[in-house]
């Protein structure tokens, strides 16, 4: 898999069960109507059932200059997450996800269905708010290394 390119994205999450943010490539759009995008994560992850209880999450596409921020989200240096989050700029949207201010894009979602495939759950969100950011070169992450298109 890590022959297979993906744009690098954070996704974030706010709600009962708590504020939590993840790196992820996994990451799909599924329909224009409605809006829907899906993520996969690992169902080992301690981020997986809270995305999953908290029943919201954003999609933040990262630009070329994101590569610490995507390094300490993906657990380096084993911040807890209030010291992670404080590594960016937030604002919120529809669902209260947080929204990384200086991403490509963000879309704020609503989980609509998921699946358990494998080791992963894909998870389905209904886009319910966007936000266009800076057109800047994305980061992507190819042979287990960040480069910029």
């Amino acid at each position: 898999m890590s022959r297979l390119g993906a744009s690098v994205h954070l996704l974030t999450s706010t709600g009962a069960a708590g504020r939590v943010g993840a790196t992820v490539s996994s990451v799909c759009s599924v329909s224009d109507n409605p809006p829907t995008l899906l993520v996969c994560l690992n169902r080992t992850a301690k981020v997986n059932q809270i995305v999953k209880t908290n029943g919201v999450f954003s999609i933040n596409t990262l630009i070329h200059d994101h590569t610490e921020l995507s390094n300490v989200f993906a657990g380096q240096g084993e911040l807890p997450m209030d010291e992670r989050f404080a590594k960016g700029n937030w604002i919120s949207l529809a669902t209260g996800s947080p929204i990384l201010n200086s991403a490509r894009v963000s879309f704020d979602c609503q989980i609509k269905e998921v699946s358990e495939v494998g080791t992963h759950s894909v998870i389905f969100g209904e886009v319910v708010a966007a936000r266009l950011g800076e057109v800047a070169p994305a980061l992507i992450y190819l042979d287990r290394n960040y480069h910029s298109v």
